[in-house]
């Protein structure tokens, strides 16, 4: 270990550990031509839908908490959550998207984004965990639903199911997002 990372509080050293881990494994995730081995991201189902989201774009995944109501809110803003002593609004993504409300189940998770200065989380249906795809897994002639598009960051083909790669970063900065008062 270097003397600069032996300096560092104990918390600052894990965020360097982990960015110099991060810069090791984009190094490893390239062929010597230069072009991607593999893609991976987080799949979740949201209604009959199966997506796709970057990596680095979910901090965690929660269960669903216990929600506080935001009155004069868009249906779609559940709430928000106490987690772990930081407030967390919660969002039905499905509504969100136009696919309508979700109905409870004990699969549903929220996925909390991971983006300083805008706390954020997406209530999903069910969480399947990581996937990784190769380039012969991408199809970019796989449609979108409309209000899927303007999220949609590609798709893949892949155990005879489609794959769409949405972006929760793009969309919580979206004008849609940010306007949740009636």
């Amino acid at each position: 270990m270097s003397a600069d990372l032996r300096s560092l509080a104990p918390f600052d050293l894990l965020l360097a550990l982990e960015e110099q881990l991060r810069a090791a494994g984009k190094a490893d995730s390239r062929r010597h031509d230069g072009v991607p081995d593999a893609w991976t991201g987080l799949a979740f189902r949201l209604r009959e839908h199966w997506l796709l989201v970057p990596g680095d774009e979910v901090r965690e995944v929660i269960g669903r908490p216990r929600l506080t109501r935001v009155p004069g809110a868009k249906p779609w803003l559940l709430g928000v959550a106490n987690v772990r002593g930081s407030l967390l609004p919660v969002t039905d993504l499905g509504a969100l998207l136009d696919c309508g409300p979700a109905a409870d189940a004990r699969e549903q998770r929220v996925l909390a984004l991971h983006q300083d200065g805008l706390p954020a989380g997406f209530l999903v249906d069910e969480v399947i965990g990581y996937r990784r795809f190769v380039p012969e897994d991408q199809r970019p002639s796989i449609s979108a639903t409309p209000s899927f598009q303007p999220w949609r960051l590609g798709a893949f083909h892949r155990e005879g199911r489609d794959w769409l790669v949405l972006s929760l970063k793009r969309l919580a900065r979206s004008e849609r997002f940010v306007q949740a008062a009636r």
